[in-house]
């Protein structure tokens, strides 16, 4: 790899750590490279993406930028997991430790607040944006559903009432 490379690859790597709501750093010998294609899939999936760079590298690109508390995780074998959702990327990388020993969590950051591995797993336990988002419509709808029904509900009583005693008369 040849110096201009390297500096491409120190611009790419520092717009994903401008860009990404959280990044999580993992170790990941001994992986296959079927299994770390079944992470890059389902983080894909998720909406976020997984990026195996040289740690010399990527302690360049983190100079200056809100996640720069990272940097003490980059040692050994490091593949970064990152998302714009500030909960995708930690939510299918802690599925992901869960199920394959191999892929060990060493922490992350979300913003400019590091994560131990204690501290992934809570964000990824929170909902997600669009789990929030639905949550609130919800609420919000709530209200008004009711209203409606509250609106519609003396018009079917009288209705009811009014048959009953229709009822009654023919008998």
């Amino acid at each position: 790899m040849d110096r201009a490379q390297k500096e491409q690859l120190v611009d790419e790597l520092g717009q994903i750590f401008e860009a990404s709501g959280v990044v999580v750093v993992a170790h990941y010998e001994g992986m296959t490279v079927a299994q770390m294609q079944d992470l890059r899939a389902q983080m894909r999936e998720a909406g976020g993406s997984v990026r195996v760079a040289k740690n010399r590298l990527a302690k360049i690109a983190l100079d200056g930028k809100p996640c720069a508390s990272i940097a003490d995780y980059l040692t050994g074998m490091t593949v970064l997991a990152y998302s714009e959702d500030p909960v995708a990327a930690a939510r299918i990388a802690d599925k992901y430790a869960k199920a394959n020993d191999k892929f060990v969590i060493l922490g992350g950051a979300m913003g400019d607040t590091a994560l131990d591995p204690a501290g992934v797993k809570a964000v990824a336990q929170m909902p997600s944006r669009e789990e929030l988002i639905a949550s609130i419509v919800s609420c919000i709808g709530a209200p008004a559903s009711n209203i409606a029904g509250a609106i519609g509900a003396p018009a079917s009583n009288i209705a009811s009432i009014l048959t009953t005693l229709e009822e009654r008369e023919a008998a």
